[in-house]
C-alpha cells in the first residue's frame, strides 16, 4: 500500500507534450482563472475523465449496485451545480473543464466581487481571508457547492472583513435617477405653446415689410 504519508499524483499528463491546440487552450485557462501553472488544469481534465468512465461502466451495468451509484453520482454533480438539476447520467459526458473551474473556491470569490482580480482572489484565499462559512479553507481549488456559496465570504478575523479596508472592491455607485416622463411633458408642450404664439408675429412682420417695399 505505501506510506499513508506520502502525496501521490492527483492527475496524468497529456500524452503528447507537444500539441499546439492543447497548450494555447491552456495558456488562456490559465489567464482566465487566475491558475499557478499546468498541473491545476490536468487535475481538472483528470477528474473529467474519472467522471467519464465511471459514467460508461454504469451505462452498460444495470445491478442495483449501479443504480445506487447513478444516484449518488448525480446528486453529487448537481450539489456542485457541476450539471443541471434535469441532467440525466449522459449529460456528465458534455461537461468541460470549464464546468469545474467555474466551481473553485478562487473562481467564486472572484465572481462574487470580494476581490479585484482573480490573482487577488487566490491571494486571499491562501492567506487565510476567505471562509466558508465558520471554516477557512487555503484550497483555491476547492470545489464550492451550491450551499456553501451564499457562505463565501471574509473571514471574520481577517482584515478585509472591515468594509473601510483599501484593498475592498467599492460599492458600485448609484447612477443618477433618471427624470420622468410625466415631468419632461409639460416643458415641451411649454416650447411648442411658445413657437405657435410666435408663428403669427412672424407672419405680420412678413407682411409689413412686403407694403413698405410696394
Amino acid at each position: 500500500m505505501g506510506d499513508p504519508k506520502k502525496q501521490r499524483k492527483m492527475y496524468s499528463r497529456p500524452s503528447h507534450p507537444w500539441r499546439t491546440e492543447r497548450i494555447e487552450l491552456e495558456k488562456v485557462l490559465m489567464k482566465e482563472y487566475g491558475l499557478k501553472n499546468k498541473k491545476e488544469i490536468w487535475r481538472v481534465n483528470s477528474l473529467l475523465k474519472k467522471y467519464s468512465s465511471q459514467v460508461k461502466k454504469l451505462v452498460v451495468d444495470k445491478s442495483k449496485q449501479s443504480e445506487l451509484e447513478r444516484k449518488n453520482l448525480l446528486t453529487k454533480l448537481k450539489k456542485l451545480k457541476l450539471i443541471e438539476e434535469s441532467a440525466q447520467l449522459e449529460d456528465v459526458l458534455n461537461m468541460t473543464p470549464k464546468d469545474i473551474l467555474d466551481r473553485r473556491l478562487q473562481t467564486i470569490v472572484f465572481k462574487k466581487g470580494l476581490t479585484r482580480s482573480i490573482n487577488q482572489a487566490r491571494q486571499a484565499v491562501i492567506h487565510r481571508h476567505i471562509a466558508v462559512g465558520n471554516n477557512k479553507i487555503t484550497n483555491t481549488g476547492y470545489l464550492v457547492s451550491g450551499d456553501e456559496e451564499q457562505k463565501v465570504v471574509f473571514a471574520i478575523k481577517s482584515p478585509f472583513a472591515n468594509e473601510d479596508h483599501p484593498e475592498r472592491v467599492p460599492k458600485e455607485e448609484v447612477p443618477a435617477p433618471k427624470k420622468k416622463k410625466e415631468e419632461e411633458e409639460p416643458k415641451g408642450k411649454k416650447a411648442v405653446e411658445e413657437k405657435k404664439k410666435e408663428a403669427p408675429k412672424e407672419e405680420k412682420k412678413e407682411k409689413k415689410d412686403s407694403k413698405e417695399k410696394k
